[in-house]
Parts: C-alpha cells; structure tokens; sequence
C-alpha cells in the first residue's frame, strides 16, 4: 500500500489543503528560538538528557547560533519525531497483533519509541517550543492490520531518513549536520528492525508478510530486510518536500484525499525517554 509517491513528492503542491508548507512552518518555526523566553526549558531538557552544557555543545549554545533554515528544518523533524512517539506507542499498547510478536519483536518497538522521544527531546532544545500538531491521522484500518501497519512505519522511517539526509545536506554548521546524522542512523535502524517482523507476524493475523511497500510505491520482499546498499533520499533537497509528504498524518483535508481515515485522530503524548544503552545516548552537539 502506498501512501504517498514520487510523483507527489516532486509536485507538492498536488492535492494541496488549506493548511500550506508555508502557514505548517508558520506553526512550527520559532522564530524566537534564541529569546529568554524560548530557551527557559532548555536546561531541564539538557539534564533530562545528560547533555554536557559546556559552551558550543550545549542546546542553549546551539539554539542560540541556529538559523531561520535550521529552525524550520528542525520544526519539521520535531513534527516527524511527534509522529513516530504516536505511531510506536500505539503499536505497543494497541494494536491486538504486537502481543502475539515473539518477545524479541517486542523490544524493537519498545526501543524504537524510547529512541524517538528522546530525538524529540533533543530538536525541542532547537526550537525552543514543543510541537505545533499534536493529533495524527493514520491510513485505514492502521493498528488493526499488520500489513497496513508495516508498510506505513516503514513509509515513514524512509521519510524520516530521506528528511536528515536533507538535514545533512542544508544545516548550517557542521554539529548540526553531524547530529542530523547520527539520528538519521537510527531511523535506518527502525526501517529494518520493521523489516525483520513482517516475518514473524502470526499466522492469526494473517502473517507471515513477505512484501512490504515503503516510499517508493514498490513491493519488497523481507528478505533479506537489510537491503539497503545505501540510504535512500527520495530524491529530496529541501525540508518542504518532506513536509509535503508527511501533510496527510497532520491535515485532515489532505488526509482525506489520501484515503486516510479522517473519522479519528491519534494523539502525542511526550514522556521521558529511557534509552536502551547509556553508550547510544547523545552527549553533544559537537559529536561526541
């Protein structure tokens, strides 16, 4: 199932809603990133996080020296990021196939929500504010279906990476780049983990998957589920395609023309992350 292709990615203004990339980043942009007011958070975050604040490292530095491009490239990755929290906690606490996943499957999802708050977390200390949309909507019969469920989070986790790519290609200082970078791994990492479970998909909910169908409106067999040569980039260059992109998970018209279901939406609820190993933390923004 394909929910969105390249096709609408080139033209983004197809099936446009009345909610726009530019009022979207209206929303999202903190224009007032670097004020007293923006950045009053940023130290219990560094804490929560463990994040040194050590000047040039710490997020009250790097908020401070992030551009109007930064900003909006971060907004919209603190949107995705939202997006993803929703998706794996529903995963986790609702949807009637993950009890019947092998315990292994399991801790996959439970690690991947914990990885995505925590890269929340981290773009919040950029943009000074949490994130504008805090409801999603989700294709049909997503949660319920395995097969649904599977192709749209790797949909999104292609999206995701293909949006750090554009991260690492138009941030303005390097620590940026490198940070876009090391989350943008990550995701690559929670595209074949999901990979990995289309196989183990019971048979009482009619698995096990064999194809899975991501961004590129292709069917792909699970096999074998890192088979990736190189991430891929959705041929992206700016942040307003990935925008483009990811508008029938925010906007219900858009959603509606993309046969989401529009009758129900789903929302964030932020928490403190717990990651798996205090080694795969972050711990600057100068790369350490």
């Amino acid at each position: 199932m394909n929910l969105f292709s390249t096709a609408k990615i080139d033209s983004p203004e197809e099936n446009a809603s009345p909610m726009s990339r530019r009022s979207l980043f209206k929303r999202a942009s903190v224009i007032g990133a670097t004020t007293a007011v923006a950045l009053s958070g940023l130290p219990t975050i560094a804490k929560a996080l463990g994040i040194p604040q050590s000047e040039g490292s710490s997020p009250r530095a790097a908020a401070a020296s992030a551009t109007t491009g930064d900003v909006d490239i971060a907004s919209a990755a603190q949107i995705a990021e939202a997006l993803a929290v929703t998706m794996y906690s529903q995963i986790v606490y609702a949807c009637p196939f993950f009890t019947r996943l092998p315990a292994a499957d399991q801790d996959y999802f439970y690690g991947a929500r914990q990885e995505e708050m925590s890269h929340y977390d981290l773009l919040m200390s950029v943009t000074g504010k949490p994130t504008p949309f805090t409801s999603f909507y989700f294709p049909k019969t997503m949660f319920k279906s395995p097969q649904v469920t599977l192709d749209t989070l790797v949909l999104l986790e292609e999206a995701f990476i293909a949006a750090y790519i554009v991260g690492i290609r138009n941030f303005s200082t390097v620590d940026f780049r490198v940070t876009a970078a090391r989350i943008m791994g990550v995701e690559s990492d929670h595209r074949t983990l999901a990979r990995v479970v289309g196989g183990d998909i019971a048979s009482a909910d009619g698995g096990p998957i064999t194809r899975i169908m991501g961004a590129q409106n292709t069917w792909e067999n699970i096999m074998p589920a890192n088979n990736n040569g190189y991430e891929r980039t959705l041929c992206w260059t700016d942040i307003s395609q990935a925008v483009s992109a990811l508008m029938p998970f925010l906007d219900k018209t858009a959603a509606g023309k993309a046969g989401f279901d529009t009758t129900r939406t789903f929302d964030f609820q932020a928490f403190s992350p717990n990651l798996p190993a205090p080694n795969g933390a972050f711990k600057s923004f100068s790369g350490c």
